[in-house]
């Protein structure tokens, strides 16, 4: 009776679990670059994937082409640090 009572009351409740909006994200190569200050370094990323294997090198020449012309703002906005705990927290 006495867990009867203490259901309807609320005491019993299992403590609310907070998901993790960020679990398992696997960020891309365009994240990578929107976290670059410069051309300088979005082309160091670029190299860098390219020679783990990461990307192709028809990708890496394509990236490569885009920075040269457009610059790495051409892939959005700097992130700033703190912007995966301020989109997933």
């Amino acid at each position: 009776m006495k867990e009867l009572e203490e259901r309807k009351s609320g005491k019993n409740k299992p403590p609310k679990m907070k998901i993790d909006k960020g679990r398992g994200y696997d960020p891309s190569i365009l994240d990578f670059l929107k976290r670059c200050d410069n051309d300088r370094e979005a082309l160091e990323i670029v190299d860098y994937l390219e020679r783990r294997g990461e990307i192709t090198k028809a990708y890496a020449t394509s990236l490569r082409t885009r920075i040269k012309e457009e610059g790495v703002r051409s892939f959005g906005e700097k992130r700033a640090p703190g912007h995966y705990f301020r989109e997933f927290g």
